[in-house]
Formats: C-alpha cells, structure tokens, sequence
C-alpha cells in the first residue's frame, strides 16, 4: 500500500522490517529505546507504530516521548510486545493499543515486560529465545486440545517462568520440566504445527490497523 502519510514503525524480532516492508510502506526502524521517538518527530512523522523495544540491557522508551508525539497530533499506535505494554499505559492519554498482548497488559492478566522479553540477534534481528507470553498461549492450545492436562500445564507454566528470558526456550522448558518423555513428544509434534506466535500476529494486526487508518 502507497501512503501519501509519513509513518515510522519500531519492530525486530516480533516481524522482520523486511517482510513488514511487504505488507505496508513505510520508514522501519530497530526496536525502540529512550530517545527514539523524540529523534523521529524530527522527521515529523504522522504515524509512528511501536512493536518491538529494548527492555532491559537498554533504557526503555519513555512514557514522557510518547506524550510528547501525542501532543504534536502524531498518531502512536502499540502492540505485541513494548508497544503492547506502553499502549496499555497511555491510551487513556491517546496511544492506541491493538491486538492480544495488549488486551492482556490492559485487563491485568499479564504485568511483567519479562512475558514478552526475548533476547535477539543485533544484527539479523533474529529472535534467539521464545517469549512466555507466546509459549503460554501454545500451552494453553496443547490442553484445549487435550495433548496435555491441567497438572501438566501448570507444571510446563511454572518452569518456563522461572527460566531467565534470554534462555527461555521449548526444548529447555521440556528439559527442566522433569514432564514424562511421551508426553514431551506429543508436545514437540503438536508444536510443528501449532505453536502460538501471539506477538507476530499482533504485529502483523498493529500494520493493518495502520494500513486503515492512512488511506
């Protein structure tokens, strides 16, 4: 889609810019710190889309930037993962909040930044951990279905918390479980199939919103 709107979004490892690139035009930039938004309203942007964000080896965006966006009329629109947490903060202020990440920040079943953390390649932007939001969705899928049981699921939970974020991961959540080997295989081929990416598919809702709202 061609937008006559300048619009800059902040994403990584939650929806590559390339692929993003694909789906909607527009000014990409790596997931956003302290600073980002006050260095792009010098580009006087109409629309700054926020998704990924540094979280903890940097300073996180600031509430404060984001207000100061809002005032000059720019649209700021949050999800699937730091946009998802700011949004849920700020949208009384006038951020716009899309997506399931979002509603769960907002309604108070998740708090912590750490159920959406993921540690990321610099370079490539490539996620190098899965992020506890996400596997609690395929979890919560897996015993919809029946692969697993409630005792399982709250065992699979407990261990993928207490894991530290940049080596959180399936095969370590598995491992550490101390979960019976048949039922981690039937686990690792439901997930082939149907593991739960929340934050790529609230990115991909926060460029279609965009999508809407810049014709």
């Amino acid at each position: 889609m061609v937008t006559n709107k300048k619009i800059i979004i902040f994403t990584g490892p939650s929806l590559q810019p390339k692929e993003a690139e694909t789906i909607l035009k527009a000014d990409y930039r790596p997931p956003i710190a302290r600073g980002d938004i006050i260095q792009a309203l010098t580009d006087e942007p109409d629309i700054i889309g926020i998704i990924d964000g540094v979280f903890h080896k940097e300073p996180a965006v600031s509430h404060k930037e984001i207000l100061e966006a809002l005032k000059k009329d720019v649209t700021v629109v949050g999800g699937a993962s730091m946009g998802a947490l700011r949004a849920s903060e700020l949208d009384d202020f006038g951020m716009v909040g899309v997506g399931q990440v979002y509603m769960d920040y907002k309604t108070g079943v998740i708090e912590s930044d750490d159920d959406v953390a993921v540690v990321i390649n610099p370079d490539t932007m490539e996620q190098l951990s899965e992020a506890l939001i996400s596997i609690n969705y395929t979890f919560k899928a897996a015993l919809k279905q029946g692969v697993i049981n409630r005792s399982d699921y709250d065992l699979l939970i407990k261990t993928a918390k207490s894991i530290y974020y940049p080596k959180r991961s399936y095969s370590k959540v598995f491992a550490e479980s101390g979960l019976e080997k048949s039922k981690v295989e039937l686990l690792q081929k439901f997930l082939e199939v149907h593991a739960i990416d929340v934050k790529r598919m609230d990115a991909l809702a926060v460029l279609d919103y965009i999508k809407k709202i810049a014709i």
